[in-house]
């Protein structure tokens, strides 16, 4: 019988290879803020008010990217196809949760906020205030939709597992609901359902990732 190779690997090389991913990473953290200075400078010219906005959100696929070859060290069976794999899929999970903000939730809460105006209230909105307020959500519901592939990497290192969340999908739930309450604008439950269902689905979603994921990994 073969042995395994990885088996025969001294246990004094893992502390080396978490020290090169962390190089790794901090040369990544490192190019992701020249990108978003460069973007940042760029998107002046645009609009001071969303300086920095205009950094992150152009400079994102490349922030990903860098991130998730930041962590590959960490994922030995992770080859180059899976990294652009999973790097693209992060770019479209993104940008969806922002077009989703901007053309459903985001324009709903506005208008629900607009309605407290009456005869004797008059709603004064600053440009800064209003910029910053947009800008916090969108990229708040860019992030909350990269759950699934999350999900996916925390099952790859052991930290979840598909069963266990399955077993425990009640508190997920309440979870989800209460990480939507929160990135909602507004406190009426319509626009909470908004945010909560497509939350929801993205878990199952993960959950389908992360037991695929599983099973291409140790094959029964």
């Amino acid at each position: 019988m073969r042995s395994d190779p990885a088996a025969e690997q001294p246990a004094a090389k893992k502390p080396d290879r978490v020290f090169d991913t962390l190089q790794v990473l901090r040369r990544s953290f490192i190019r992701i803020g020249m990108v978003v200075l460069v973007c940042s400078i760029a998107g002046y010219y645009l609009a001071e008010p969303i300086l920095l906005a205009c950094g992150v959100f152009a400079g994102m696929p490349y922030m990903l990217y860098a991130l998730l070859s930041g962590v590959q060290p960490l994922f030995p069976s992770f080859s180059r196809r899976m990294v652009r794999g999973f790097w693209l899929a992060s770019v479209v999970l993104f940008y969806a949760g922002v077009l989703f903000c901007l053309n459903i939730s985001l324009p709903y809460g506005v208008q629900f906020l607009l309605e407290f105006e009456g005869p004797h209230l008059e709603a004064i909105i600053s440009v800064r205030k209003f910029a910053a307020f947009c800008l916090l959500f969108l990229f708040g519901f860019g992030i909350v939709f990269e759950m699934p592939l999350a999900m996916i990497l925390l099952g790859r290192i052991g930290v979840l597992t598909h069963h266990a969340l399955a077993r425990n999908r009640r508190y997920a739930i309440l979870a989800l609901t209460i990480i939507s309450a929160v990135l909602t604008p507004t406190p009426d439950a319509f626009n909470l359902a908004m945010m909560a269902v497509p939350l929801y689905l993205l878990f199952e979603i993960g959950l389908i990732g992360m037991r695929l994921g599983k099973t291409a990994k140790d094959p029964q």
